[in-house]
């Protein structure tokens, strides 16, 4: 196993949590109303209101799936490597299916249902949430490179 790959996996593993829960994007509306949603609420509020297809969607390609991935990338990295081990198929066809592309929508989505003249600004969960995106595509690369 790679030194790296460990550091890699739990810096993406804990940048996913902060994502998730620290607010994505901050929305001010008629200057004095402000509302700073995290991807969790994003969902829950999305399940509230009525959108369940919604909802669902967005709390499986943005929440589930990258799960998924990380422990599929935790196990890959940390299980004893021999000939025979190869990283799944189905691994593959989610990871071009999860996670930012559809966060994005969702947070459109978030942002015209809310009332009124709005403004957004992004906070430090959708910072967070980009970098888990971005190394567990490194360290996905990394270990697809070595069990070929």
């Amino acid at each position: 196993m790679n030194r790296i790959e460990p550091l890699l996996l739990f810096l993406a593993s804990s940048t996913f949590v902060l994502g998730i829960t620290l607010p994505l994007v901050q929305v001010d509306r008629l200057y004095f109303l402000s509302t700073s949603p995290s991807l969790i609420e994003i969902v829950t509020g999305l399940w509230t209101r009525g959108d369940l297809a919604i909802a669902i969607v967005t709390a499986a390609f943005s929440i589930i799936f990258p799960v998924a991935k990380l422990v599929v990338l935790h196990f890959a990295a940390f299980r004893a490597h021999g000939p025979s081990f190869a990283i799944p198929a189905w691994f593959k066809a989610l990871a071009r299916w999860s996670l930012l592309d559809v966060m994005v929508v969702a947070l459109i989505i978030f942002a015209a249902k809310t009332s009124g003249l709005a403004t957004a600004m992004t906070k430090a969960g959708l910072w967070f949430f980009a970098a888990s995106a971005i190394l567990t595509a490194v360290v996905s690369a990394t270990l697809h490179d070595r069990t070929k």
